[in-house]
């Protein structure tokens, strides 16, 4: 499927404001070739972020429910995809 620019910049123009972040933070994901996207002991180099968790952040971490893996989201909700 093909996709043109002003697609995309339409969407993120209709944007709540508090998902503008998240739409951020996926973007520059994307943009990054997984070649030069960082590992995981380059990233625990990295100095920490100071952007404080969001209203929704802090009540997930506070969850009773816990913390699940892909493989038991992909169990529950018989998915067809590996998830990490």
């Amino acid at each position: 499927m093909s996709t043109n620019k002003k697609d995309l910049i339409d969407l993120i123009e209709q944007l709540p404001k508090s998902a503008q972040r998240s739409a951020y933070d996926y973007l520059n994901f994307l943009v990054y070739d997984h070649e030069t996207r960082p590992d995981w002991d380059e990233i625990a180099r990295l100095e920490p972020d100071t952007i404080p968790l969001s209203e929704e952040e802090e009540q997930q971490l506070g969850s009773k429910e816990g913390f699940i893996t892909g493989e038991d989201a992909k169990r529950e909700f018989n998915l067809q995809i590996d998830l990490p």
